[in-house]
């Protein structure tokens, strides 16, 4: 007997026509149910930048698939290389290519969802892909070809200076005081103020302690602690104590509750809109250092270059801008930023004549 299918769920088809011949009808239904439980728990536990990271790769794909006539649930090795070959020259909706970290995305996010959708890829395909993006990146490299917006903009302490001075005296102006002198000195990724509640923020004698959920896959709480600064000026802590005696006092009280965003949304009018989401944290980090004339427009990751530089320029030890920033202790990408500062301290040149 066959067992009917939800039509959104056609290539579970087989597996639960399987079930019925195997266990019989009422099993095969609950086994079906056990899957789309395990579905929607997925979906809870997927951080949201990661689904719509996984969403816009299976786009591209949909978009190669067609202008090249490919079966959409065809994840073969010559697929997956004319792919990668595409995404490099001319992938993009106005027909240039992607950056190689870009394509490198796209790829992994295309193989996670044409895997769910039941499509077969191989490890060994999926790795000849990858080693084709790789040799066609470094072809870009020969051929003088550099995409992609390179490493953020370092933000330094003169630049937070600028930005301070440039807020104007509203709400939104304490806010984003407050946005960037904490993000600055725990080394927040763009995600990271977004996703604080009231509560995980608290004074303490010394300072501050913000409580970061970290880990895009293993979820930790980071508590970071933020010292009180020699000039009030550029304070995080005085910054944060004013921007929530603001709020408290101009806004609605359900924004002042411990379950409220730590970072609002604020309209021209300085009316709270709501919580921020990394995209807005992303932007108004831009909007705040252009407004300042900071020289170099920061994004996201600019306060978080700025951190570790700055600190290691200052002599701190790797191992505490690690812990104070989320980084592993030998973190590559930690080390990146160092050189920023190590390049021209700790240089073999130095004093060779």
């Amino acid at each position: 007997m066959t067992v009917p299918v939800p039509a959104a769920q056609p290539e579970r088809a087989a597996l639960i026509q399987k079930w019925a011949a195997r266990h019989g009808i009422d099993t095969a239904h609950r086994l079906a149910q056990a899957e789309d439980l395990a579905d929607a728990v997925r979906r809870e536990i997927t951080a949201a930048n990661t689904t719509d990271t996984y969403a816009k790769a299976w786009r591209v794909w949909e978009r190669f698939t067609t202008t090249q006539q490919f079966p959409l649930l065809e994840g073969t090795r010559g697929a997956l290389v004319a792919y990668v070959a595409w995404l490099l020259r001319q992938g993009q909706t106005n027909g240039t290519g992607y950056a190689p970290s870009s394509a490198s995305t796209i790829l992994a996010g295309t193989v996670v969802e044409l895997r769910r959708r039941g499509a077969t890829v191989t490890r060994d395909d999926q790795a000849e892909a990858r080693t084709a993006l790789e040799g066609l990146a470094v072809k870009l490299l020969k051929n003088k070809e550099r995409r992609g917006r390179g490493k953020a903009a370092t933000a330094q302490v003169p630049d937070l200076y600028r930005v301070v001075r440039a807020c104007p005296d509203t709400l939104a102006g304490a806010r984003d005081k407050a946005l960037i002198l904490t993000s600055f000195h725990y080394a927040a990724r763009a995600q990271d103020p977004a996703g604080l509640l009231a509560r995980d923020v608290t004074l303490h004698p010394r300072g501050l302690v913000v409580s970061i959920l970290t880990g895009k896959t293993k979820h930790s709480v980071r508590d970071a602690k933020i010292l009180y600064q020699k000039d009030p000026e550029i304070c995080p802590v005085e910054a944060w104590k004013a921007y929530r005696e603001r709020l408290a006092a101009e806004a609605d009280p359900k924004w002042s509750q411990p379950d409220a965003p730590a970072f609002v949304g604020i309209n021209r009018w300085d009316d709270v809109t709501g919580g921020l989401v990394p995209d807005s944290v992303t932007r108004a980090i831009k909007r705040i250092s252009v407004r300042a004339g900071v020289k170099l427009a920061w994004t996201g990751h600019s306060l978080r270059i700025g951190h570790a530089s700055t600190a290691r320029k200052q002599g701190k030890d790797a191992i505490v801008i690690a812990d104070q920033g989320g980084w592993a202790r030998h973190s590559r990408s930690m080390n990146g930023y160092f050189q920023i500062e190590d390049g021209w301290e700790d240089n073999s040149t130095a004093d060779l004549t």
